[in-house]
């Protein structure tokens, strides 16, 4: 597994040590499979609390507020810039995405592990604050691959689609930012290898496994 640190300068950055808990970071690009692993991680431990992002687009079929995200309008979001309320936040495609910074802070204060899914943009600004996070990239085994995610969703424009694909470009070109990288071709294998990196760090005398 390639194994890379970033520690990017920012203010009042927290150390995650022995007494506070760990922060897992999961990144990929848009149709990449962050969400579905995400998912399989709190499902294999619930007792890691899963962070839900705010943001300012609308909910797609199925998303329900307060579970898959907190859909809030862009005037709230901007105010909560002002008011210094996110530990990250970014406009991507056109809408506002954030984590508040309370919930990260008492979580890690209390000895609680969490479980953050965001992009590369959050993930930067998250490492200026929490530098030892555990950062995980899901690369997709292709863009080709990537396009037929994004296509067979039916959700979006085809304009849409092709701005995601340059996006994901940028994204994978910054992989190296990451401590873990998993090329997600197939699920089940990329669920796995996602459980070991995360049990490696919750239980460091446990022996290792493959981490490829």
């Amino acid at each position: 597994m390639n194994e890379q640190e970033s520690r990017p300068s920012g203010s009042n950055p927290k150390e995650i040590n022995s007494k506070l808990g760990h922060l897992f970071i999961i990144s990929a690009p848009s149709g990449g499979g962050k969400t579905t692993l995400s998912k399989a991680v709190v499902n294999r431990f619930n007792d890691i609390f899963y962070s839900i992002s705010y943001t300012t687009r609308s909910p797609r079929d199925g998303e329900q507020d307060g579970v898959d995200y907190y859909f809030i309008q862009k005037k709230d979001f901007e105010k909560r810039i002002e008011n210094g309320y996110w530990a990250e936040w970014a406009e991507v495609h056109g809408n506002y995405y954030g984590t508040s910074v309370e919930f990260l802070d008492k979580g890690l204060d209390s000895g609680n592990d969490m479980l953050l899914d965001i992009d590369v943009q959050g993930t930067i600004q998250i490492l200026g604050r929490y530098p030892d996070s555990v950062t995980i990239f899901i690369m997709p085994p292709s863009l080709e691959t990537l396009r037929k995610r994004l296509e067979m969703r039916r959700t979006e424009s085809r304009v849409t689609i092709e701005r995601r694909l340059l996006n994901a470009e940028d994204e994978i070109s910054q992989k190296g930012l990451y401590r873990h990288v998993i090329v997600n071709d197939q699920l089940s294998v990329s669920i796995d290898k996602l459980i070991a990196i995360i049990e490696k760090y919750r239980y460091p005398n446990k022996p290792d496994k493959c981490l490829k």
